[in-house]
């Protein structure tokens, strides 16, 4: 499949910025609001924000269940940050109401690396991506960032925080999963949207085009 259609869920976050990141790695990125634009795209990008406030609006525009029947028919999905959220099974941490759509056989701990004052960007080692072709490390923006908790025999682990950073200097969360793919299902606790390096959202269309 050459030039798939991606939808970017298009109800809170960086929209604008993964539309961007689709088309320069040769997608057609559309936007998604209404249970028809979901059911006509080939593949799907969570974006970050609130993920209670998504989870709530997925409800309003009746898309949720929609969603999750997309998933279990094999729809691609890449989750950032909060789209990570979204598509754990199991989350901690969440408030007494929240849902997730689900997909992903992981624990996700919401907020996990702290307040918006605690926001950093880094570097980052990224399997299918630094691996390929002397690709080199991910440039990688973490905002209220999540991380995976526990991950189940099925997923595959993308990248995880290094144990020292640049300067040698020891990193509390050294070796928290920040990374990971099941199936046609990609999530990442961090935004590369906004860094201006496409490589993650290239492997997505990657992905969609090899389904």
């Amino acid at each position: 499949m050459s030039n798939p259609t991606i939808g970017v869920l298009a109800l809170q976050g960086d929209v604008r910025e993964h539309l961007a990141a689709l088309e320069s790695v040769g997608a057609h990125g559309v936007t998604v609001r209404r249970p028809g634009e979901l059911a006509a795209v080939d593949g799907l990008v969570l974006p970050g924000g609130e993920s209670t406030t998504i989870d709530k609006l997925l409800r309003i525009f009746e898309l949720r269940d929609l969603l999750q029947a997309r998933i279990k028919e094999g729809l691609p999905v890449y989750g950032s940050c909060a789209g990570m959220i979204l598509l754990a099974d199991r989350i901690l941490d969440g408030t007494a109401d929240q849902q997730t759509v689900g997909g992903m056989d992981v624990v996700v701990r919401r907020n996990a690396f702290g307040r918006q004052v605690d926001s950093f960007e880094t570097d980052l080692d990224f399997a299918g991506i630094s691996d390929v072709d002397d690709g080199g490390p991910v440039r990688t923006a973490f905002i209220r960032a999540p991380w995976i908790e526990e991950a189940g025999p099925e997923v595959e682990v993308l990248s995880r925080i290094p144990a020292v950073d640049t300067q040698g200097r020891p990193v509390a969360a050294a070796g928290r999963i920040v990374a990971a793919r099941q199936g046609s299902l990609l999530a990442t606790a961090f935004h590369p949207e906004i860094t201006g390096d496409a490589r993650v959202h290239g492997l997505f269309v990657s992905m969609v085009a090899g389904g």
